[in-house]
């Protein structure tokens, strides 16, 4: 897993609420278990009209935001279905970071499985971070993983909270078999090594 250490780019703001699974990445798109690919699907609903076309009011259409690394969303993005091929979308997209106020807990848990940032910040951080998001190209935040803190395009911090366990996992990218590894290597070594030197009936 790529590792989350600073991250900059330009942030596209979503005010909307309660965006679910079904919406990041649509049923479809399901059929595959391939982390790549999904991108073209992520909010295929809202970015592409029924003839196929690009809806040219949906944020991530918009020349600004075409190359977005940060997603800045409503409340309770993420809610709906466990499908981890939301944050692979996101992912293959090229999403690295998402700021809310809250998350369904089982799309919070898969972005940090998958090398994605999902970050929770009260209210009126989240109008601040909507308002430096609306400025189009010039919408670019700095993530400091390691800090926690998020940095305005006018040089303005914002200070967030995460779980121990899951930033020392992001900054290292780990997930949870390479965490494994990176703690219990030595002892599964000792392991096999004990296995090869068994007698076999």
């Amino acid at each position: 897993m790529e590792k989350f250490t600073t991250l900059e780019g330009v942030a596209a703001p979503m005010r909307i609420i309660n965006i679910d699974t079904d919406r990041i990445i649509p049923k479809q798109y399901l059929k595959t278990i391939k982390r790549t690919g999904l991108g073209q699907g992520l909010f295929s609903e809202m970015r592409y009209n029924d003839d196929g076309s690009e809806n040219p009011d949906f944020v991530l259409n918009q020349p600004a935001y075409r190359n977005a690394k940060i997603l800045v969303v409503g409340d309770n993005f993420g809610c709906g279905s466990s499908r981890e091929h939301a944050p692979w979308a996101l992912a293959d997209f090229g999403i690295r970071c998402v700021i809310s106020t809250s998350f369904a807990d089982i799309f919070f848990n898969n972005c940090a499985k998958n090398g994605i940032l999902a970050i929770v910040v009260p209210p009126e951080d989240l109008e601040k971070l909507f308002e430096d998001a609306e400025r189009g190209a010039n919408a670019t935040l700095t993530i400091d993983l390691a800090a926690q803190t998020i940095k305005g395009p006018d040089g303005g911090t914002l200070h967030f909270d995460i779980d121990e366990g899951r930033k020392h996992n992001l900054l290292n990218g780990l997930d949870e078999i390479g965490l494994t590894l990176d703690q219990k290597a030595p002892a599964i070594e000792a392991y096999e090594a004990k296995l090869a030197q068994r007698e076999w009936a």
